[in-house]
């Protein structure tokens, strides 16, 4: 029996190894009770397994570490999967938007990098995307903008879902992006 618990142990330890995490932003609140202030934490945590599975999550604590803890676990039970393009970058550009916080997301030629502000460049970077142009737009507050990029990325269509959706083949799909469907433009 305690084998099999070892077991379990070093399985999840290995699937948490896989995961990268960063810190995007820790807040400080403050109670006032009878004595003076009680101070809590809440931090803002990203996790990506570099390779299209990334997530987020917050967490609230007297203590910094264990904020961040509540945050990670939060995140890595909340990950979603992204098509890249080639592994590197989207595969169109996309908006997404949260309260008064608006993403732009563009797909760019490799070697451009990830060009970005920093709560987005998290979300990027732990997502394994190496080649992106985002803007933000109205609010910079780093939850909205998280959630932003969250809503922008699960828009995020691949060739293949949308050659399964309309019953065509992914090769018509892909044509169309690169110049054009030839018996359309004979038609015409």
């Amino acid at each position: 029996m305690a084998r099999e618990g070892e077991g379990g142990r070093r399985d999840r330890e290995e699937r948490d190894s896989e995961f990268v995490d960063r810190l995007v932003h820790i807040n400080r609140v403050a109670k006032v009770v009878k004595g003076g202030r009680r101070f809590g934490f809440a931090a803002l945590v990203v996790v990506g397994d570099q390779k299209g599975r990334v997530g987020y999550g917050h967490g609230k604590a007297r203590e910094v570490p264990e904020a961040i803890r509540k945050a990670t676990e939060s995140a890595k039970r909340a990950l979603i999967r992204v098509p890249l393009r080639e592994g590197r970058t989207l595969h169109h550009d996309v908006n997404g938007r949260h309260g008064a916080g608006r993403v732009v997301l563009r797909s760019a030629p490799a070697g451009t990098g990830i060009i970005a502000g920093g709560p987005m460049r998290a979300v990027f970077e732990t997502l394994g995307m190496h080649d992106v142009v985002a803007k933000s737009q109205g609010s910079s507050n780093p939850y909205n903008m998280i959630r932003a990029t969250f809503d922008a990325l699960q828009r995020e269509d691949s060739p293949r879902s949308v050659a399964a959706r309309r019953s065509l083949k992914v090769s018509v799909i892909q044509s169309r992006r690169q110049g054009g469907d030839t018996e359309v433009l004979a038609e015409g």
